[in-house]
């Protein structure tokens, strides 16, 4: 029998590329096809995925993430036999949490009862914003009716739903987000993923920037906007848990907090990142060029780097450090190799907690509800060089 090493969760992040039109906004690994193989991208994706069993033995499967592109464009049978075969390489946590983002089209909405008997419990629903001129803005296909139509189709199918919000648009004021938000609160969803709107290299968000046709928000304006949210997220009883997503307690996203707490995640298909004994896992960016990568060699990696110890503690705090519950640096020293006292500048933590914007109790260190709102200046502060 195989010996399961002492943290032996793992969490599955599978990338379906594809979308039908690429958002101005977007900067993640999608693409646009015409025609999908979609008996060879089945293929190829399970045999990706085997080679992450090989080398992650005798794990227990905590959560599967269908992220993209938008997976809710892929055949529910190839969303079932990925999960089949996951369940067949590991032993399957009770609780697992498996969830698909998708777009709330009609067209995609109606598969959502076939997908969540291929086994999917939760779902990420793509609103971004419940104003119809501000979806045309973004470049989403769907409408508010149609948006919400698929989200109580969604509920109806799935036993936990979140759906995403992008805010702090141009002109955005308070009070028209007071009113947007307010009545996101009122769909019942347990968690919510709201995001500031940032303009990102390579996007076409960034090049009608850069032609002074796209002027983003005020950054007080945002700030206040940000503000705004996590006070009436909390009032909702959708307290922020990371920066940016909000649940009610209990509803967090079990597959992301394994990433924020640093926890082993493998990552297959297009473009995926993983994490996994002591390594740094990439796959082929390029659809078609990952795709003959795993004919050839039986997975789609393109980069493996060993993780040396300031690289792991530099990870584990920037990522646990967006969390409300912070990080044990005891824990991180254990995980890096680097002993507790030299990962963080203790000096600069001093300062700050005197500035009420982080906390130090112990060996945990969290950041406050106010330095949230700083928060990169904070950990470019604190991380030790």
């Amino acid at each position: 029998m195989t010996q399961r090493p002492p943290d032996d969760g793992l969490a599955l992040y599978i990338h379906w590329p594809f979308c039908v039109s690429k958002c101005p906004y977007c900067d993640f690994n999608s693409h646009v096809r015409d025609q999908v193989d979609q008996a060879a991208w089945r293929a190829a994706l399970l045999d990706d995925l085997a080679h992450e069993a090989r080398e992650l033995p005798g794990r227990r499967l905590t959560s599967v993430f269908f992220g993209g592109g938008t997976p809710s464009l892929m055949p529910p049978d190839t969303v079932a036999a990925l999960i089949d075969a996951a369940a067949g390489h590991w032993a399957v946590d009770p609780a697992i949490e498996i969830t698909l983002e998708a777009n709330p089209s009609s067209v995609e909405s109606a598969r959502f009862g076939d997908i969540a008997r291929a086994g999917v419990n939760r779902v990420s629903l793509g609103l971004q914003a419940l104003d119809d001129k501000m979806l045309q803005w973004l470049g989403r296909a769907h409408d508010v009716r149609e948006g919400l139509a698929a989200l109580d189709t969604a509920q109806m199918a799935f036993s936990r739903v979140s759906f995403d919000l992008i805010y702090a648009r141009p002109e955005q004021s308070a009070e028209a987000w007071e009113a947007e938000l307010g009545r996101a609160l009122g769909f019942g969803t347990e968690h919510l993923s709201l995001y500031q709107l940032t303009i990102e290299p390579g996007t076409q968000f960034a090049t009608r920037f850069a032609r002074g046709e796209l002027v983003p928000l005020d950054p007080d304006r945002a700030a206040e906007l940000f503000e705004q949210t996590r006070a009436m997220t909390a009032a909702a009883g959708l307290p922020a848990y990371e920066i940016s997503n909000h649940a009610r307690a209990g509803s967090e996203s079990r597959h992301n907090l394994t990433y924020w707490r640093y926890g082993t995640y493998a990552g297959i298909g297009p473009g995926a990142h993983g994490r996994r004994n002591g390594l740094a896992t990439v796959r082929r960016r390029k659809p078609e060029n990952w795709l003959a990568r795993v004919a050839a060699n039986g997975h789609g990696i393109e980069q493996e780097d060993v993780l040396v110890p300031a690289h792991k503690a530099q990870e584990a705090l920037l990522m646990g450090l967006r969390l409300a519950e912070g990080v044990d640096l005891d824990r991180i020293a254990t995980l890096s190799g680097i002993d507790a006292g030299d990962l963080v500048s203790r000096k600069a933590i001093e300062r700050l907690e005197r500035q009420s914007l982080v906390e130090m109790e112990a060996a945990r260190l969290r950041v406050t509800e106010s330095g949230m709102l700083l928060l990169d200046a904070i950990l470019a502060d604190i991380v030790a060089a």
